[in-house]
């Protein structure tokens, strides 16, 4: 009696190791062909990236040099026209094809946010590279953000400092100083940049980040805030009216160190 039940609990058991192996294999194989139907998807995804981008640049290469002939034409046209009058024109026609320039290089520069996974950049480092851009004449840049504080970030952000130093020294006025400054909080990390030109007016302090509103081309904040939203980084305008342009850029816990 006991050799029979012990037959029968010995069948069961392999019966159900026979199972579970026999469910794990299977599992595997579906693991197994839907890892190779995503390496297959994802190849094809990036194949479809690399054709887009491809024809975009051509794109835009062509849609320049159309545009350079046509300045080229408008600048014979200005030096030979008998009618001073028509210079108000001229000069229209030329901030147009000026701005349209502008939107196109935007487009190149949009194209690469998200294109590279983030990275750790050094902060303090990426407001000296911006301001080696920037045309500062007696404007004085302090840079007080600390030496060894990293932000997880999209590799494009080097271009929201240069937008915003380039800003102030464009818009700022009677700005004299341009100052980084960086702080822990128990939240996040502030990451300050101020001035003391004549500032943002309160109407405009959240239309200034809106693509298409500005002086210039007015994408130069929006793709600020895009770039820094990548890794959940926010920017805001705080300053006072009259007493210049503060704007605070926060970045979330895990985003540095």
């Amino acid at each position: 009696m006991r050799l029979v039940l012990l037959q029968s609990v010995d069948r069961k058991l392999i019966r159900s190791s026979f199972i579970d192996i026999t469910e794990r294999k299977l599992l595997e194989q579906e693991m197994v062909y839907h890892e190779q139907e995503l390496r297959q998807f994802s190849a094809a995804l990036e194949t479809s990236n690399k054709k887009l981008t491809l024809l975009s640049g051509i794109t835009r290469h062509d849609i320049n040099n159309q545009l350079t002939v046509l300045m080229g034409f408008l600048e014979l046209l200005e030096m030979k026209q008998p009618d001073t009058s028509f210079s108000t024109y001229f000069n229209k026609i030329t901030n147009a094809t000026e701005r349209i320039q502008a939107m196109i290089q935007f487009t190149k520069t949009y194209e690469g946010i998200g294109v590279n996974a983030p990275v750790w950049l050094n902060s303090h480092t990426l407001v000296e590279t911006a301001a080696k851009d920037v045309t500062l004449g007696d404007i004085r840049l302090v840079n007080d953000i600390p030496d060894d504080f990293t932000i997880f970030t999209d590799q494009l952000i080097v271009k929201v400092f240069f937008n915003l130093i380039d800003n102030a020294v464009r818009y700022g006025g009677t700005i004299t100083t341009i100052r980084f400054t960086g702080r822990e909080s128990e939240e996040d990390y502030l990451i300050v940049c101020e001035d003391d030109g004549v500032g943002i007016p309160a109407g405009e302090k959240t239309k200034i980040f809106e693509r298409g509103f500005g002086m210039n081309t007015g994408l130069g904040l929006f793709l600020a805030r895009e770039i820094l939203s990548i890794t959940s980084i926010t920017i805001a305008e705080t300053g006072e009216p009259g007493k210049g342009a503060r704007f605070e850029i926060t970045v979330p816990k895990g985003a540095y160190r």
